[in-house]
């Protein structure tokens, strides 16, 4: 290797410059973390996402010894507090909690101060969970074929709630109706406790909400399940055909959560914190927690750069398609 200085104390000091590097590498993956770590979750405190982000936090700051402190950023879809992770320097002490909106949100808001794909990177996974198709009673259907057949014979008038335009439960309805090839009328709420409402009310006929937010009134009758939205049957709802098993193929939406940290943080850094990432998901107090509300996954890299790859194209494909805009 040649070094572009003629000085021979020019070239003594970038040859000592390499050196150090080279040997202090491996140090400073061993070091870290040396003070606490910084964990942005882009959504209100108290609410399932800042619950899980915070319960794993605490697992892995018992494992490495050093806090790690979350911080709410929420607003704007979730586009703050990702901005926020964005700025942050590329060490490994600052952590984001991407969730379904941290690729959404790259097709539906066009002049984003970040890109996703090139400023962070995978850290692993945490929760996967499958949306519900649910209707209200009295729309009469008890399967997904009743409920597509009634759906092209009234085109336009089969209503879906949704927490707003650009929301996950907004982008699964559109993936279905392209791949269903039926036309449902949307309907946004301001949150998902008003579309609730108006389901159960039946001024709404349909909707795509999480198990934990209308098991209760699934089993009270107040709703009815028809499908689940993962290509799988989920263990948790192992009773509830998927929307894929009710023939639109090869459906999938799923609800997840994720670590991601900010591109160029060393390599040493990340494979250290992926894993004592999989160790925490896996520990048994926090699996059982997570498996009540959701999937647990196996928390690798790889797992998430699947998935991440996966949403990308389908949410790309149908933001495009489907021309949603922001609210």
């Amino acid at each position: 290797m040649r070094l572009p200085f003629k000085h021979p104390v020019q070239r003594f000091c970038a040859w000592l410059l390499i050196l150090l590097c080279w040997v202090c590498g491996p140090v400073w993956a061993q070091s870290w973390p040396a003070k606490p770590v910084r964990v942005v979750v882009p959504f209100p405190p108290g609410g399932a996402s800042d619950a899980l982000a915070r319960m794993v936090a605490q697992k892995l700051g018992e494992q490495l010894g050093q806090p790690f402190v979350v911080e709410n950023k929420p607003g704007a879809a979730s586009t703050i507090g990702i901005a926020e992770a964005a700025k942050a320097p590329a060490d490994g002490y600052t952590l984001l909690l991407a969730a379904a909106p941290f690729v959404i949100t790259q097709y539906v808001y066009p002049k984003l101060t970040y890109e996703v794909r090139k400023d962070f990177v995978p850290v692993g996974l945490l929760q996967t969970t499958p949306t519900l198709l649910v209707v209200n009673p009295q729309l009469g259907v008890g399967n997904v074929a009743d409920f597509l057949k009634l759906a092209k014979s009234k085109p336009g008038q089969i209503s879906y709630a949704t927490p707003g335009s650009g929301s996950l439960p907004h982008l699964i309805g559109e993936l279905l109706k392209l791949q269903a090839g039926v036309d449902l009328l949307h309907v946004p709420y301001k949150g998902g406790g008003p579309a609730l409402a108006d389901l159960l009310a039946g001024h709404a006929n349909s909707a795509f909400l999480s198990p934990i937010e209308v098991n209760a009134h699934i089993k009270s009758g107040k709703l009815i399940a028809l499908a689940a939205t993962s290509v799988k049957r989920s263990p948790s709802l192992a009773g509830l055909p998927t929307l894929a098993e009710s023939g639109v193929s090869d459906f999938e939406s799923l609800a997840w959560f994720g670590f991601v940290a900010r591109a160029g943080t060393p390599g040493d850094v990340l494979a250290k914190l992926s894993e004592h990432l999989v160790r925490a998901v896996n520990s048994p107090d926090i699996k059982g927690r997570i498996a009540q509300s959701g999937d647990v996954p196996a928390a690798t890299v790889q797992e998430f750069s699947d998935l991440l790859a996966r949403e990308h194209v389908r949410w790309e494909r149908t933001v495009r398609t489907a021309n949603i805009k922001p609210e």
